[in-house]
């Protein structure tokens, strides 16, 4: 009897830089994909945001909540949610779309918004705020610290001791958001350029993964 015997066709063996252009290909294509459709990283570089976001900050930004887009585009493939009140963003400044904001959402589409005499008031019911202590910022002007209650939401604002501010009324078409920094006297938001297009946000704020020198804010979850 014949004995049959399996055979295994053997592949040659790829050379050392081949196999390191492919990982490295790979690895370049799964860091695109996730860049474009999940997670993006950016860095605080002005004051605006404070006492939430510091300059230096380190964060990452989930691009996956309110949807996907077509990448290089502002055209969404599936629209999963919208934008809230509350929610920290990074958006296309409209003024300039190669530049990237980050502003707290505080108006949706219908929402009146005005400012008077530094309150905040929406679809003309005031924004109850509490004191809570005082900013220290060494070389800044010191500010206050106010809990600001936001519906079921709630953060921390600044507010220094410069003359009162009034604003608006502003109505927020359709399809649009009206955002503010945190820290109120000391931000060029939508009280100045008006408002944010949906399409133009790239994502929600989800964690700070990198501050130095302020290593207790490593990990800190973006409320």
């Amino acid at each position: 009897m014949t004995e049959k015997r399996s055979t295994i066709e053997k592949i040659p063996k790829k050379s050392p830089f081949r196999e390191y252009a492919e990982a490295f290909a790979i690895a370049i294509i799964l860091a695109l994909f996730i860049r474009t459709f999940i997670v993006q990283a950016f860095k605080i570089p002005s004051g605006s945001m404070k006492p939430t976001l510091l300059i230096g900050d380190h964060l990452l930004v989930n691009k996956f909540v309110y949807g996907l887009k077509i990448p290089f585009t502002d055209q969404f493939i599936l629209d999963f949610s919208q934008p809230k009140r509350g929610d920290i963003i990074v958006f296309k400044y409209p003024n300039d779309e190669k530049i990237d904001f980050i502003k707290r959402v505080i108006g949706i589409s219908g929402d009146k918004i005005e400012i008077k005499k530094d309150q905040l008031f929406i679809n003309d019911e005031k924004i109850d705020k509490e004191y809570t202590d005082i900013f220290k910022d060494p070389g800044a002007i010191q500010s206050e610290v106010y809990r600001e209650f936001l519906g079921e939401r709630t953060h921390d604002i600044l507010l220094d001791p410069s003359p009162p501010e009034n604003h608006g009324p502003f109505v927020v078409p359709e399809g649009s958001l009206f955002v503010m920094g945190d820290n109120r006297k000391h931000s060029h938001d939508s009280r100045y350029w008006k408002y944010v297009a949906l399409n133009k946000v790239k994502g929600k704020a989800l964690i700070i993964y990198w501050s130095w020198p302020n290593w207790k804010r490593f990990l800190n979850i973006i409320r």
